[in-house]
């Protein structure tokens, strides 16, 4: 719906490597279920395997509701090293970690789409992440998780055959900064109008404004950044080949 992408879109994973399989219960809901090496990542850095199961609900036509629940362990259990037995190119020889990091990853994710009329779609998204690097706490060593959860909504109304406005809101509190870096929470708006000049060709004006309860965002004076962050952009797409339908 945006040009820009939202801070989940940034935050919540991009690949996976694995097996995934779905099964259709019945015409209005389905169960998905994934094994994969971890988040972000081909190859695994411990044994422990990733897991995801979920769920897509469709009522009625008009309603999408998908339901995740995704368990992880993405610390590694290895570290690189140039002192090796047999010495090989270095970042190639790893060696363990003892005792390695075993604290889980837990990722609630869920989001539904209404089309409520022919020309508006209203969508509504909330997200729960709890990362530890230890499953307990000892000596040396802490247990305290990052934390990363709040939601976002978005609007869609045609305006006409080839044209949209667009609506976009979110929140995002990061505390322990797992995804900005630092504990604070973040809120974004952002308005786009949309036009289809051809079949695989699309053109955006957008405005987004950024803000934070602590100054986080770069300004033009080094070491004195901003509580807040607008910016307008003009975007254009151009795509081609047979690819039909939702990505």
């Amino acid at each position: 719906m945006n040009y820009s992408r939202s801070f989940y879109f940034y935050y919540l994973p991009f690949y996976h490597l694995g097996l995934r399989t779905s099964y259709h219960v019945n015409e209005k809901l389905s169960l998905n279920y994934w094994v994969v090496n971890g988040a972000n990542q081909s190859e695994p850095t411990n044994s422990f395997k990733d897991e995801l199961f979920g769920y897509v609900l469709q009522p009625k036509k008009t309603l999408t509701w998908t339901t995740n629940y995704y368990l992880g362990q993405e610390n590694s259990d290895s570290t690189s090293s140039a002192s090796c037995p047999v010495l090989e190119q270095p970042g190639l020889c790893l060696l363990p970690i003892i005792p390695a990091p075993n604290g889980k990853t837990h990722i609630f994710d869920t989001y539904a789409t209404w089309q409520a009329t022919p020309k508006l779609t209203l969508q509504g998204e909330a997200d729960c992440v709890i990362q530890r690097v230890w499953a307990n706490a000892a000596p040396g060593r802490s247990s305290a998780p990052f934390h990363v959860d709040g939601g976002a909504v978005y609007m869609q109304y045609l305006l006409l055959p080839h044209t949209s406005l667009a609506a976009r809101s979110e929140y995002l509190s990061d505390r322990g900064g797992l995804f900005s870096g630092t504990t604070q929470a973040l809120k974004e708006a952002t308005a786009t109008y949309e036009c289809k000049f051809g079949d695989g060709f699309d053109g955006f004006l957008e405005f987004r404004r950024d803000w934070s309860n602590r100054p986080y965002f770069q300004t033009d004076h080094p070491g004195s950044p901003s509580d807040h962050q607008d910016t307008a952009g003009v975007g254009l797409v151009w795509w081609w080949g047979g690819k039909q339908g939702a990505w």
